[in-house]
């Protein structure tokens, strides 16, 4: 299927690594024209230098999204190099390597996770919005996550920040609808990381399941069902994630908006 992605610019926050290196692959693939985004200069052009290479259109911003006037130079330097930015992807954010219980997670723990997902997906979209709004065609896709509708007993600064973006979501998608504009959200379940395959590696080995450099597939299989029930028995892919955006991305998908797309091989599944 033709996405009629051709031309598009498309600004995908965190993308110099992860889920948002993936998303940033996956639309150069479909001929859009991708600004990498991070804090590291290096690790982006790594990205944006592969997707030149194999055929792609990639340029690099690099900022802060919890600083204002960073936000503010890198969303205009990204319209001076690609154009009117017609896609924005909010990947950057996560829940900053910590998994505090209700116990240790204090204000100041839950004001960051708030300040890094939702209010640096905040100040990047409001400032895209003027030139989408005259074009009258937009894309915001905010990546959040299953934990926050599934929020389990850790992290819970994260499970609510993730919550709020899902209502910034719905708001959102209700108040620009009319200007052309659709706004969506994709949760990711358990997705397949080198930090994930090491922690599942880590668990088979303490746990006496298998050797921990068993092939993955049989690591995978084992581990898997202690720390999630997925129907489809296996854990997701970045390029999973990544075609889901693309979809919800293009004209394709221009009759949906205000939804959450769960990715998460039916362990929430919905009716």
């Amino acid at each position: 299927m033709d996405l009629q992605l051709s031309g598009k610019n498309a600004l995908i926050t965190g993308s110099s690594k992860g889920i948002g290196e993936a998303i940033a692959r996956k639309l150069a693939a479909e001929k859009a024209v991708v600004i990498v985004h991070g804090r590291d200069r290096a690790q982006a052009e790594r990205v944006a230098s592969d997707i030149i290479t194999l055929g792609g259109r990639a340029f690099v911003v690099v900022g802060d999204l919890t600083d204002d006037d960073q936000v503010r130079q890198l969303v205009d330097t990204a319209q001076q190099l690609a154009g009117p930015i017609d896609i924005v992807v909010n990947n950057a954010g996560g829940s900053g390597g910590t998994k505090d219980s209700w116990n240790t997670t204090g204000p100041e723990t839950w004001t960051a996770a708030y300040d890094r997902n939702v209010l640096g997906a905040l100040r990047v979209t409001t400032r895209l919005l003027p030139k989408m709004q005259e074009a009258r065609w937009g894309r915001v896709i905010n990546i959040s996550s299953l934990a926050a509708t599934m929020p389990p007993p850790t992290a819970p600064d994260y499970s609510a920040a993730k919550a709020a973006m899902n209502a910034m979501t719905a708001s959102m998608a209700k108040a620009l609808a009319a200007d052309g504009i659709t706004v969506n959200a994709i949760s990711p379940g358990t997705i397949h990381s080198a930090a994930l395959e090491a922690r599942f590696r880590e668990v088979a080995q303490e746990r006496g399941l298998t050797n921990k450099d068993a092939p993955w597939e049989e690591i995978e299989r084992l581990v898997l069902p202690i720390f999630a029930q997925v129907p489809l028995g296996r854990v997701g892919r970045l390029d999973e994630i990544a075609a889901a955006v693309a979809f919800l991305a293009s004209p394709v998908a221009g009759y949906i908006t205000g939804v959450n797309l769960r990715v998460d091989g039916g362990l929430s599944p919905v009716i």
